[in-house]
């Protein structure tokens, strides 16, 4: 019990922190990338990097994988882990320490923050993309779109850092349960096909002998997205 009240603490000193530097500028650049419509563009484009690269059935066997993901990580967190643990979000006015918790245009979220889904959501995306691709490029950039995305749960005072870092983990570990599964229903038994070069196109999971069309533009639609962002307090 020290221990865990130890973690707790450490948590909390973290999560103080970390919410403790903030500015006008970037309370509303991360409350735009927290949010989930906005980044409907950027998931359109992965669709389309699919749909230009794969069969039809291999690409919905794809599509079908990452909506798995993403139920799969959202219910066990929310419905399953939740529940049972009752961790109140820090800035759940029910929670002493709220008042020490910067909020940003009054978002508070529900009421339990243990894990984040929102980690869990974004990190078990960013991992399948990069399970089924395998590109160098696109995978760096799902992983610091992931990483944002995750401490501007942080920042606007909604989550712990525990709570992300236990939600990281799920979203991985359903990624890779899915991706498993992607794999015998494709009937491939390697995870890449093998290639000198690892930044290759050619190092997708599941791809043709083919290069991969167009495998940067999920990068660019969420870096147009991001740069719109950046603007806004701008005005």
């Amino acid at each position: 019990m020290e221990f865990i009240d130890w973690l707790a603490q450490l948590d909390e000193s973290l999560l103080l922190w970390l919410n403790g530097i903030h500015s006008p500028y970037f309370d509303t650049f991360m409350y735009l990338f927290s949010g989930k419509l906005v980044w409907i563009p950027m998931y359109a484009a992965i669709l389309y990097v699919l749909l230009v690269n794969f069969k039809l059935r291999t690409a919905l066997l794809c599509l079908l994988s990452i909506g798995l993901v993403i139920v799969i990580a959202d219910q066990v967190g929310a419905s399953l882990i939740r529940p049972m643990v009752e961790r109140l979000r820090p800035s759940n006015l029910d929670n002493p320490i709220s008042e020490l918790v910067h909020i940003v245009n009054g978002v508070r979220g529900g009421r339990y923050g243990f894990p984040s889904c929102h980690a869990a959501n974004t990190v078990g995306l960013a991992v399948i993309v990069h399970l089924i691709f395998r590109h160098r490029g696109l995978s760096a950039f799902m992983a610091i779109w992931a990483i944002v995305t995750c401490y501007s749960r942080i920042y606007l005072g909604v989550h712990y850092p525990g709570d992300i870092i236990v939600g990281s983990i799920l979203g991985a570990l359903s990624a890779w349960f899915v991706y498993t599964l992607l794999m015998r229903l494709t009937r491939n038994t390697r995870y890449a096909i093998p290639t000198p070069n690892p930044d290759s196109p050619k190092a997708a999971s599941i791809a043709t002998t083919h290069p991969l069309r167009h495998i940067y533009a999920p990068a660019a639609v969420g870096l147009a997205t991001i740069l719109a962002f950046a603007l806004v307090p701008l005005f």
